[in-house]
């Protein structure tokens, strides 16, 4: 009887170990996943296919040879050289680099403005704390297009023409034209100054690395502030002096109807960067004031009665703490401001969607190549942007032992 046991145990094994894999939840996961993936190829390809096929009933041409086409028309803005003889390449990278600009901008300033409004948002100081109120609850409660409308038309082109320009000095002017800025001149020796500064700045960050790491071991604090002031801005200027003064400046000069020379800012730059500033800082001012009152009460405390005053308290032990609680939705507001800039077209700033997405889709048809490239460089911008916060917040977040 022994032997019959056996053969019919090994005949229900495979059947056991099938029926076990599939109520093993990593298997069926990796198989739901494999499903979706592939249904979801298969929708993406069977929409280009037939898109594809009906461009080609019409007689239209498919692919990306358009891009070594000339494009035959001007940008206001470029970062990059570039004229109407240039491809529709060019125009896509001109485009992407407008776009990258207004976005890198305007996460900086609107990361300074509202940390600066969250933290005014909870001041014993009623005024202050009132006046923060006002402002976020206005300005976040207003569409985004709307601002961006109202600084281009009722604020920025009521300004003066260029002959009555408002001006500071003999090198800042603002008119209906844009603001015009001197532009630096760099001579034989300015590679040197330039050398001494960046050192000036590696040393910084080094002594920064060097004097939190004493500050943990010793909680002895290093003058941060006066040696930064010393390395990027002192040794720069001595280096700037002896070098015999080997930078200068272009100044902006009316000639005609317009400016040359120097530096110019656009309307549209200016008023798109004015409008996603303080929008997104609006939405930043909430996420930073949630962040600090999240931080325990007791903790302010118990710095106030080792004798910290109230900036050091925040910046050393409230603000370290709150970070963990403000990164992640800091994050989401970083991609849509991003995402936000696209609006730039309803007041002609030649970002991507304008320049490559608007002007060069109307010129060439091929809307298929053209929409895809605009999404995956709108997709790379959100990803990246995602890639370096999630690195930021493994630094602060709180490590388990």
């Amino acid at each position: 009887m022994k032997p019959m046991t056996n053969s019919v145990q090994k005949a229900t094994e495979p059947s056991t170990k099938s029926t076990n894999l599939l109520y093993n939840p990593t298997f069926r996961s990796i198989v739901f996943q494999a499903v979706a993936i592939a249904a979801l190829i298969f929708f993406f390809y069977t929409i280009i296919n037939n898109a594809l096929t009906n461009l080609s009933a019409r007689g239209i041409a498919t692919g990306f040879a358009f891009l070594d086409q000339p494009a035959g028309f001007g940008i206001g803005l470029t970062l990059i050289e570039y004229d109407e003889t240039f491809s529709y390449g060019r125009t896509f990278f001109v485009g992407l680099l407008n776009t990258a600009l207004v976005s890198i901008l305007g996460i900086f300033f609107a990361t300074i403005l509202g940390f600066i409004l969250g933290i005014a948002r909870l001041s014993s100081n009623w005024l202050v704390s009132r006046l923060a109120a006002v402002y976020i609850e206005t300005f976040r409660n207003i569409p985004l297009l709307l601002q961006i409308l109202f600084w281009y038309v009722a604020v920025l082109q009521t300004l003066p023409s260029a002959r009555q320009s408002l001006s500071l000095g003999e090198a800042i002017f603002l008119n209906v034209r844009g603001l015009f800025l001197p532009t630096p001149v760099f001579e034989a020796g300015s590679s040197i100054v330039i050398g001494v500064f960046v050192l000036g700045v590696i040393a910084t960050i080094a002594i920064s690395i060097w004097a939190k790491n004493k500050q943990r071991l010793t909680g002895q604090q290093t003058p941060m502030l006066r040696i930064g002031l010393g390395l990027c801005v002192a040794l720069p200027l001595v280096a700037y002096f002896i070098m015999g003064s080997p930078i200068s400046a272009q100044y902006p000069v009316l000639k005609g109807f317009n400016f040359q020379g120097g530096v110019s800012i656009i309307p549209e730059l200016a008023a798109l960067l004015l409008a996603l500033t303080i929008y997104t800082a609006s939405f930043i001012a909430e996420i930073v004031r949630s962040g600090i009152n999240a931080v325990s009460h007791g903790q302010t405390e118990a710095a106030m009665s080792l004798g910290l005053p109230r900036s050091k308290t925040l910046k050393l032990v409230v603000i370290p703490q709150a970070l963990r609680i403000i990164i992640p939705p800091l994050t989401s507001q970083y991609l849509n401001l991003t995402k936000n800039s696209s609006l730039a077209m309803a007041i002609g700033y030649p970002d991507l969607v304008s320049v490559f997405a608007g002007t060069t889709l109307n010129q060439t048809g091929q809307a298929i190549e053209i929409i895809a490239m605009t999404m995956g460089v709108y997709l790379t911008l959100s990803l990246l942007t995602s890639l370096l916060m999630n690195i930021y917040n493994r630094k602060v977040a709180l490590v388990e032992r």
